[in-house]
């Protein structure tokens, strides 16, 4: 016997649908039944969401001018809609939560119309498009940086943290230890938008590297299925041993054994980072929305954690230069390493499992943030 089942609803990306897995695997240890409305996308993710029951909504983006095409989203939402009462009415969750991408939109918006307790969860410093439109919807907004004091909604936000799944929080088991002269392990990833940039440069930079550095280098590489044979091939070139593949399912460790991290600063990316606690090289998707990349980055950076570059100005040499000084420069590296830990927010998770329990259960987001620990 459970204790009621909670929905989830998150977009098909490993940005929205990682902290999702986070809080389910919390809820399921707490005694609930946990369901996932998302979209088809998150087949490659599905088999580690511990979810009972993965259900498909019909949603669409609003994102062209065209008369035709908004006429055509504006439809596909309104049968998503019909097809998230019914699921509701089905299922009678006691709480909906929300992470954003527009598959959000339909089961949040039925499950407020119908009077269902709800809530999202926004994991960028910047509320995205889903989460902007639902915000005055629901009864509670969680933040992975969102402020508690002088926003829109700050009276009934609360300051969670991005929830990391139990592969991230295993990894921060592994102590970080700088590489002085001997192997020097790279891991570079660009999420769902932006790996195509890094294809490109980062192997040419690698290129320019001192042979010596060369010879101590080992890369994991996230590369899109029609970038990787390249990618491959010139790291073979080379002779630097490198894993390039569009996905990792153990990324979680290869972050925790890696000695720098070159990536997107995605919120989960920024928060996964973090919690491990590893040094790392944030290049913002210049093209993101709000360019909330940019503020996710920022706000590690603050504390030491982590060194932010422009993609504009990350050239060949630059960016083999910074290789190369954090290959010869353990104790900073060690450095950045420690004060990206004390950023990261390791039990998110926890906070966030206890706040849908309390939305779930009746009470004011005024009343959790007195009780809350």
């Amino acid at each position: 016997m459970t204790k009621g089942i909670v929905l989830l609803a998150a977009g098909g990306t490993g940005g929205h649908l990682f902290p999702a897995e986070a809080l389910a695997h919390e809820l399921k240890a707490g005694g609930w039944s946990v369901h996932l409305v998302t979209d088809s996308r998150a087949e490659r993710f599905a088999g580690k969401f511990p979810a009972d029951e993965i259900h498909v909504v019909p949603s669409a983006t609003i994102g062209s001018k065209n008369p035709i095409s908004v006429a055509k989203s504006l439809f596909t939402l309104w049968k998503g809609i019909r097809v998230a009462r019914k699921l509701m009415a089905r299922l009678k969750p006691k709480v909906v939560v929300g992470f954003g991408g527009y598959p959000t939109v339909p089961p949040l918006l039925a499950a407020t119309g119908m009077g269902i307790p709800s809530m999202i969860h926004e994991q960028n410093a910047v509320m995205g498009r889903a989460n902007k439109a639902l915000a005055a919807r629901v009864k509670a907004i969680a933040g992975g940086f969102l402020p508690e004091t002088g926003g829109q909604y700050s009276e009934k936000t609360v300051t969670t943290g991005n929830p990391v799944r139990p592969a991230v929080l295993e990894a921060a088991n592994i102590a970080y230890e700088a590489s002085t002269d001997g192997e020097f392990r790279l891991v570079v990833f660009g999420g769902s938008q932006g790996a195509q940039f890094f294809s490109k440069a980062i192997p040419s930079a690698i290129a320019a590297l001192e042979s010596a550095d060369r010879a101590r280098l080992k890369i994991t590489q996230q590369a899109r299925p029609e970038d990787r044979d390249e990618v491959v091939r010139t790291y073979a070139d080379l002779a630097i041993p490198a894993e390039v593949s569009p996905f990792f399912s153990d990324m979680a460790e290869r972050i925790g054994r890696a000695h720098l991290i070159i990536s997107r600063s995605g919120a989960s990316t920024v928060s996964e980072v973090s919690v491990i606690g590893r040094p790392s090289v944030l290049v913002p998707y210049p093209y993101a929305l709000d360019h909330d990349q940019a503020a996710n980055a920022a706000a590690l950076a603050s504390g030491g954690g982590a060194k932010v570059i422009a993609q504009s100005e990350l050239s060949t040499e630059r960016l083999a230069s910074i290789v190369s000084k954090a290959m010869h420069d353990p104790s900073g590296m060690a450095a950045m390493a420690a004060n990206a830990r004390k950023a990261g927010k390791p039990d998110a998770a926890r906070l966030l499992a206890l706040m849908v329990e309390a939305i779930a259960g009746g009470k004011t987001i005024a009343q959790f943030k007195g009780e809350r620990p």
